[in-house]
């Protein structure tokens, strides 16, 4: 290992300052220099003294003092609240929520009225708006489909056979009405998003879809709520 980068142990370390006092007339390593108080000496001369002996001094030695690292589970004045409940108080948590049932009712609310800033990314835009507004101006068996379909099983349920050929009859009709009344609406949709969104990059079976489950789901379990009543123009 070459001597430039070969570190010089202590012992050669206090040779060399023996030597160098020795020749200024100073004192040696084993006979300290005393003031004439006999203070001892400051925290510089001792940090020199410990790296002229090859040794690195601490901090405090160098008069730097380290910052305590803040607590996690100390709130600072301004402090946004932790995101998790595990740093909160009692009465925080319960604040917290109040808050989030609040928070709730509202965006329901917002979604029940119809209010864009609360609606889903399904329902954005003037084009689903305008398949709301279809749906809705009408009547349509797909809403009775799933009460039909109840009473149909119920009474297929009985052991006479009379009353089971008339309840599969019965569900042959109401799957064919039902069919028949969301082609229809379909075909409305399509024209009207033709005619009023002729530049809308909406696919067509997205919005099929979409109107056909507004359609078979209860006028009042609609969200957001129907602005149109049944029978107005769109």
């Amino acid at each position: 290992m070459p001597s430039l980068f070969r570190r010089r142990t202590t012992t050669a370390a206090v040779d060399g300052a023996a030597t160098t006092a020795t020749a200024s007339g100073g004192p040696t390593p084993e006979q300290p220099a005393t003031s004439g108080a006999d203070s001892p000496a400051p925290a510089g001369e001792a940090a020199t003294r410990r790296s002229r002996r090859g040794t690195t001094p601490s901090k405090r030695e160098l008069g730097k003092i380290t910052p305590k690292r803040p607590s996690p589970h100390v709130r600072r004045p301004g402090a946004p609240p932790p995101s998790s409940r595990r740093g909160l108080t009692k009465e925080e948590r319960q604040e917290l929520r109040r808050l989030r049932r609040e928070r709730r009712r509202e965006i329901a609310e917002g979604m029940r009225r119809g209010d864009p800033r609360y609606l889903s990314a399904r329902d954005q835009g003037p084009v689903r708006a305008l398949v709301r507004d279809v749906v809705d101006s009408r009547r349509t068996t797909g809403t009775w489909f799933f009460a039909g379909a109840l009473v149909i099983v119920i009474a297929a349920s009985t052991p006479i056979a009379e009353v089971i050929l008339a309840a599969n009859a019965l569900f042959i009709v109401l799957v064919t009405a039902v069919v028949v009344d969301l082609v229809a609406l379909c075909r409305r949709v399509g024209r009207l998003v033709r005619e009023r969104h002729p530049d809308t990059t909406e696919k067509r079976s997205s919005l099929y879809f979409y109107a056909v489950m507004r359609a078979m789901s209860f006028r009042r379990a609609r969200i957001p709520q129907p602005r149109v009543s049944v029978g107005d123009p769109v």
